[in-house]
């Protein structure tokens, strides 16, 4: 008998050792009434997101300190680090190779329902665009802006929500990284200013941990 309880005893420990990421169901707890309002009937097709890019809580097996963001850009997961070696991934949309931006930055803005100025750039690419697009749910930047600075600069590059979640899991975008609006709120309540931003370029190995 004591054999046998043995045995179960240590199914059990290779059972928990091997749990897998823990679906997170999306939540409106963080949204304010405008929020609400904006997002009933969005001017954009609803798309049901691939499972794998839903947020979920994961076993994480880098050092950085809890509250830090880390953008996987190989995997299209982006990670807010959670203490005890856990963390939230995202399913995010990446830059375009050419557009792409890798490097350590720091949070130097937030707004909510941001306007958008293209830049030249972008302009010169893809427009003609209005010289400044108001804040709403047809707004490229869609319901939050998360704005990165290096050096106490501006780069240019954000984390922001949406008009087209189609698109998540995806390298489609001018080197932001977006998400769907229902997760970029939930980030932008959950990341402090000054947090710190690590954007990995290619081929830098796993992020989460092997299970």
């Amino acid at each position: 008998m004591r054999g046998n309880l043995s045995a179960v005893g240590v199914c059990a420990l290779l059972l928990s050792g091997c749990a897998g990421p823990t679906y997170a169901p999306e939540s409106d707890a963080h949204f304010t009434p405008r929020d609400r309002a904006l997002l009933a009937n969005p001017p954009y097709a609803r798309v049901s997101i691939p499972e794998a890019y839903r947020r979920h809580v994961v076993e994480y097996r880098r050092q950085e300190a809890p509250g830090t963001i880390v953008i996987d850009t190989d995997t299209r997961f982006l990670y807010y680090v959670l203490p005890n070696r856990k963390a939230i991934r995202y399913g995010v949309a990446v830059g375009e190779e050419a557009y792409a931006f890798s490097g350590v930055a720091q949070v130097g803005r937030k707004a909510e329902w941001p306007d958008w100025i293209p830049t030249a750039d972008i302009q010169a690419r893809l427009g003609p665009y209005p010289s400044r697009v108001p804040g709403g749910p047809a707004n490229p930047l869609g319901a939050r802006g998360i704005y990165l600075y290096e050096g106490g600069k501006d780069t240019l590059y954000r984390i922001h929500g949406t008009n087209q979640p189609e698109f998540i899991g995806q390298a489609r975008s001018s080197g932001c990284i977006r998400m769907t609006n229902e997760d970029v709120i939930d980030l932008y309540d959950r990341v402090k200013m000054g947090a710190t931003v690590i954007v990995l370029g290619p081929g830098h190995g796993s992020v989460e941990r092997l299970l």
